[in-house]
């Protein structure tokens, strides 16, 4: 699984099965020494280490949430510490021998079943040594009462864990629909749902990521097709619509892939142009304004011009990340190559020089 979600999900699961697991153990030895079994009380060394191991590890845990502990080497030492336990307390019960492992083994049992109800590898290595010393020490008398009780959680645990895997299975391929739905909700609210170019806010996010120029200048070049209001009151809204999306393609396949191109309004557009030198700034926008104007779509109400839809175009350079300072430039070249007649292009520096 590759979202983070999933994994803090993962590590939260890790983290509370590991707390618990110390925390029963230090409480079973305490269990063991305040409520000895046939009043046998032995405060041997492998219960003094289960107590002090248990709570040391529960302080560090908790002080350093991020590290990991190997929970099967922990669980094999913990398995191994009750397994001496019961050996050492077995040789001072002087009656009913065969009852005390039973209870012994069952306790050991449910520690690991409880604490590890998800993790079969980890339970069986904490209960099998306690399971062995216990069929050991009954000279095998009841060897298939304790098999039964080893057995049962771990086919429980088995059967969980399974279904575990599934539902985990699930869930991460549910989550991973959710984020590439997400996903695409958020590049579809980034673009222009009429001609598939960015809006303003898929402008902005691509703005913030721009690479810095590298041999060459960014320039912003902002387009506005001729006498457009006039060819949707005459030709109507639907045909306006069809011949925003003929020119927004056109300029999209006269610039380079890397290049941004957005509808920046009703019948505008801004293209930036990144990485590159002035001489092809230039000739690109020859190459936008000469496809608009090979799309030969009729505009009777442009006769000024020409009788097809034309556009025309502002250049400026954007520099020091002013974009806002950049498309008032782009904008004041756009109006003045206007009313130079339309279907032209203009550079603000030579607005200046002028």
């Amino acid at each position: 699984m590759t979202s983070h979600s999933w994994r803090s999900l993962v590590n939260s699961k890790y983290q509370l099965s590991l707390r618990l697991f110390l925390f029963l153990n230090a409480a079973s030895a305490l269990f063991s020494i305040t409520n000895p079994l046939y009043s046998v009380r032995v405060l041997s060394v492998p219960l003094i280490t289960i107590i002090i191991v248990s709570c040391g590890l529960l302080v560090w845990h908790w002080k350093h949430r991020s590290r990991k502990i190997n929970i099967p080497v922990i669980s094999t030492i913990f398995g191994c510490l009750w397994a001496l336990q019961i050996v050492s307390k077995f040789s001072l019960i002087t009656h009913d021998q065969a009852s005390y492992l039973i209870l012994v083994l069952l306790t050991v049992l449910f520690i690991g079943s409880l604490a590890f109800a998800s993790n079969i590898k980890a339970f069986t290595l904490h209960s099998l040594p306690s399971f062995i010393a216990c069929l050991w020490l009954s000279n095998h008398e009841h060897w298939l009462r304790m098999a039964y009780f080893f057995a049962l959680p771990m086919v429980a645990i088995g059967i969980h864990h399974v279904l575990q895997r599934r539902n985990d299975i699930f869930a991460q391929d549910l989550l991973s629909r959710l984020l590439e739905e997400r996903e695409t909700l958020t590049d579809l609210s980034m673009m222009d749902p009429l001609t598939g170019l960015y809006n303003r806010r898929g402008l902005k996010s691509r703005l913030q990521n721009l690479p810095a120029p590298d041999g060459g200048e960014n320039f912003v070049l902002l387009l506005d097709i001729d006498h457009f209001k006039a060819y949707n009151d005459h030709y109507g809204h639907m045909m306006g619509d069809q011949a925003l999306i003929r020119v927004s393609a056109a300029i999209r396949d006269a610039v380079r892939s890397r290049d941004i191109v957005a509808r920046f309004g009703g019948e505008e557009f801004m293209v930036l142009l990144t990485n590159i030198s002035l001489e092809r700034a230039r000739q690109t926008a020859e190459n936008i304004r000469q496809k608009v104007y090979d799309l030969k779509i009729p505009h009777m109400f442009n006769l000024s011009v020409a009788t097809n839809v034309t556009i025309s175009i502002g250049i400026a350079i954007f520099e020091d990340e002013d974009i806002e300072g950049a498309l008032e430039k782009a904008d004041k070249a756009l109006y003045e190559a206007k009313h130079m007649g339309r279907n032209s292009i203009l550079l603000s520096d030579d607005l200046q020089t002028a």
